[in-house]
């Protein structure tokens, strides 16, 4: 298949844009129903006027599409390979778009939200695994950072393409906003089948030579025979051959512990992913009309246009991590995120309990502050940790589980919400608060960090041991120190002289 003919940082940025295509596609298909269903407008009309118990259900069922996308990565992921699963999720949202833009029942409905999620699942599972092992440990961080910042350009999107829409007479109403995502997902169909697959899914599955003329890519050389091309082919394989030891993948091994620790690994991918969803984010993000209008007693237009404007807060919030999280590394990160979030949302329910008009202004502008608090840790950092965090060998299984696991309880959240507030109100603030204070103590004792490493020095990084994987004792969470190997992918070109006398050395070693 025809590659595109760049190398070095332009293939590792056209790399980068594919994937945040990917997310901006996540960001505004998870946006945008929330302006469309709970009001009076043409989709209550079309679709017969569904009660908030219906409503749930049609934002929720996409998550389990989404879940089962991801199981189904989980199982075969590795064996396709994570360009063709890129490609087959986006395919799958092409599907599923159409069959929701033309639906004219529930049960249609209900069948395009699933096979929409499904392809989102796949995209979900395996763009960070992607973007985590074509570029270096240096700006790792950031490159997936700026992937979870598009999300959320995605989201704005969708919200304000939901508003503008809602002034607007007939079908299209709802059918543009929902149609629109096909134009996201046909772009990134495109754009991944010109780029190559990643260099260490190819080694680890015999394409050696394809492998090596990757590296060449991203690494800027000429030839797939250059020193610093051999040396990355053969950081990988010894990482690989580590991995391999015990012969074929079965599946117990995710449960193995030992110096590799894939358990330990297996658990962190799917604790980071239930903390996000249980900090809050999703009952602000997916349900953020229906909150400002049922919690705090706000008209239908004015609670669009804060979900909109909060949005707005929430996609500024999360450009700070492109600086800080290579930086300060991730887990300072995740437990200021928690810190502030858990404060917000206990001011807010002191406001909120208040009961007067003023003070339900300044609840939502808690809203606003917990958007930022949560752009710089728990937004970018669920998606970014477990693709690094797992070895070469479980990776994409590692990321589609906890995909899995994300979704699910997306599912739960949005399920939970809506009857949580029409019965308890602003005291669901207080669930959320203390959930959000339990996640700084168990980042502290169990994450280790991993700024700066290169994916083969973070295989060594439960050799510690013990019950915290050698976390508490370790200054910083820095388990293992930095082996100060070359970065593997990019580095800088080297000039023609640098080449003539690596060259020369060479030749007088073999004499």
């Amino acid at each position: 298949m025809w590659i595109l003919p760049v190398r070095g940082k332009a293939m590792v940025w056209a790399i980068s844009a594919c994937c945040c295509q990917g997310f901006l596609l996540l960001g505004y298909d998870q946006g945008v129903m929330s302006g469309i269903i709970g009001a009076e407008n043409q989709f209550g009309h079309d679709f017969g006027d569904p009660n908030a118990t219906t409503q749930g259900l049609i934002v929720a069922i996409y998550d389990i599409g989404c879940a089962f996308g991801s199981l189904i990565v989980f199982l075969w992921g590795e064996r396709i390979g994570r360009k063709r699963m890129i490609m087959m999720g986006a395919s799958t949202m092409l599907v599923g778009t159409a069959i929701l833009t033309s639906s004219t029942t529930r049960a249609q409905l209900y069948v395009g939200r699933i096979v929409t999620g499904i392809g989102n699942g796949f995209n979900s599972s395996s763009i960070p695994v992607y973007q985590s092992e074509t570029c270096g440990g240096a700006i790792r961080g950031a490159l997936v950072c700026l992937n979870s910042t598009i999300t959320i350009v995605g989201l704005v999107i969708a919200y304000w393409l939901d508003y503008g829409l809602s002034f607007v007479s007939g079908p299209v109403q709802w059918r543009l906003p929902i149609g629109f995502q096909a134009v996201f997902a046909l772009c990134l169909l495109l754009q991944v089948a010109v780029l190559p697959d990643s260099p260490r899914w190819l080694l680890a599955h015999g394409y050696d030579q394809e492998a090596s003329k990757v590296i060449a890519l991203l690494e800027d050389h000429d030839s797939a025979d250059h020193p610093d091309v051999t040396r990355a082919r053969k950081e990988i394989e010894k990482s690989l051959a580590q991995e391999s030891e015990g012969g074929p993948f079965r599946y117990s091994e995710l449960l193995h512990g030992g110096p590799i620790g894939n358990f330990r690994r297996i658990c962190l991918c799917i604790a980071i992913n239930v903390m996000q969803q249980f900090t809050g984010s999703n009952m602000i993000n997916y349900l953020a009309p229906v909150v400002y209008q049922n919690t705090m007693g706000l008209s239908r237009n004015l609670s669009l246009i804060l979900g909109g404007c909060t949005s707005i807060t929430y996609m500024f919030a999360s450009f700070i991590p492109l600086w800080t999280v290579d930086r300060f590394g991730r887990r300072p990160l995740l437990m200021i995120s928690a810190t502030g979030l858990s404060v917000c949302f206990i001011l807010a329910a002191v406001l909120l309990s208040i009961g007067t008009r003023p003070a339900a202004f300044a609840a939502t502008a808690m809203v606003f502050i917990f958007q930022i608090f949560l752009g710089i840790g728990f937004l970018p950092i669920p998606w970014l940790y477990p693709a690094e965090i797992s070895t070469t060998r479980i990776r994409a299984r590692g990321s589609a589980i906890s995909s899995f696991f994300n979704w699910m309880c997306v599912f739960a959240v949005v399920q939970m919400t809506p009857p949580a507030i029409a019965n308890i109100d602003w005291r669901v603030f207080i669930i959320f608060a203390v959930f959000n204070a339990c996640w700084v103590p168990i980042v502290y004792f169990f994450f280790p960090e991993t700024r700066g490493l290169e994916l083969e020095e973070i295989d060594h990084i439960f050799e510690k041991g013990g019950i915290t994987g050698g976390v508490w004792g370790s200054k910083g969470g820095r388990t293992t120190a930095d082996m100060h190997y070359p970065p593997v992918l990019p580095v800088t070109p080297k000039s023609d002289y640098d080449l003539k006398m690596e060259e020369e050395k060479l030749e007088h070693a073999s004499k």
